[in-house]
């Protein structure tokens, strides 16, 4: 690396991952997942009593039948800490183990503490570093690849990354453009420093695109403005999330792919944000891959922002679907604009 810079000026990239105790080259792998949405079921019918829309309108235009919403007294920490919990009785470990939690999340219960430590204490993971970001849809890939990081370099060894929103309390429910699409839920997964696992990813960003899928924060107010703080609502520019989802991702997945010497071919399933079924239909034609290798449950959740990727895999290894060895790509993609990708052996 240092002759590579003395000679050219400019660092070679090594795309391996190399632990700091032993030398050893590690990667991280998903020894167990867990997910959990609210009981409450809200079908297109049930929106077209308070809004004006339709069943008609609604499925063909976007794939969505019904999503589930969180009842008033449960937020996005009550159900990342049950996805967190399943996730952890999956993995056999004990939550002393855990040495680090990252929740994703865009819609916090509040501003303070963060969501990833009430985790932390709800599951006993005593030991753990504690601390979300926020990327929105790219949430839980960016909360995966974040770990995936510490666990490569060896400063942890076991990890805890989660996926959570309840969109519905920032959705204008007088909006059909945007109230009809999203649903509340929680997916997680415990990641550990061993054997095979995470095998590329891709992140980017272009914050140049901020305004076409945002939600606005809690308006500055304090004695000198004589404002109160108010609460925000989603806003979405849907025809140009649909042109950046379609162009950004497929590139990102060719892209990652590249890096790894792997092929198309070789990937079992396609583990897509669930934001709409016709965008994971134009990502498939662009890919020129049938739609059997992009599982989907968009139907019965909608869009779960941060949240989708992860409860769909959840699935996928609860129904037995994903056997060792096999190769995933996930892909997550939106507010920000944000994209990530992760591939990973099973």
């Amino acid at each position: 690396y240092q002759r590579q810079v003395k000679t050219t000026g400019f660092p070679i990239y090594l795309d391996v991952c190399i632990t700091a105790r032993m030398g050893e080259i590690m990667t991280t792998r998903i020894i167990g997942t867990g997910s959990a949405v609210p009981k409450q079921v809200v079908t297109n019918d049930d929106l077209a009593k308070i809004v004006d829309t339709s069943d008609e309108w609604i499925r063909p235009r976007t794939g969505i039948r019904e999503r589930r919403i969180a009842a008033a007294e449960s937020g996005t920490t009550d159900l990342a800490a049950e996805a967190a919990r399943m996730a952890i009785e999956q993995s056999g470990i004990k939550p002393e183990e855990l040495d680090i939690i990252v929740l994703a999340t865009s819609s916090g219960d509040c501003c303070f503490p963060n969501g990833a430590c009430e985790v932390q204490a709800a599951v006993g993971a005593v030991n753990a570093v504690a601390f979300d970001i926020s990327a929105a849809c790219s949430g839980f890939v960016f909360a995966l690849n974040t770990v995936h990081s510490f666990l490569s370099a060896g400063i942890y060894r076991t990890g805890l990354v989660i996926g959570a929103d309840t969109l519905s309390k920032l959705v204008d429910w007088n909006d059909r453009s945007t109230c009809v699409l999203f649903g509340d839920g929680a997916g997680a997964a415990v990641v550990r420093a061993e054997g095979t696992g995470v095998i590329g990813l891709t992140m980017g960003a272009d914050g140049t695109k901020g305004d076409v899928l945002k939600c606005g924060g809690r308006t500055t107010g304090n004695f000198l403005t004589g404002k109160k703080p108010e609460l925000g609502y989603m806003s979405m520019d849907g025809q140009e999330v649909f042109r950046f989802a379609v162009k950004t991702v497929p590139e990102a997945i060719k892209k990652t792919l590249a890096g790894s010497g792997t092929e198309l071919e070789e990937i079992k399933y396609f583990i897509l944000h669930q934001s709409n079924y016709r965008i994971s239909e134009s990502i498939a034609k662009r890919l020129k891959l049938p739609m059997d290798k992009f599982p989907a449950n968009l139907e019965r959740y909608g869009n779960t922002s941060g949240a989708s990727v992860p409860i769909l895999l959840d699935e996928l290894n609860r129904e037995g679907k994903l056997k060792p060895g096999d190769k995933l790509l996930l892909a997550g993609f939106g507010a920000g604009l944000t994209w990530g990708t992760t591939l990973l052996e099973w």
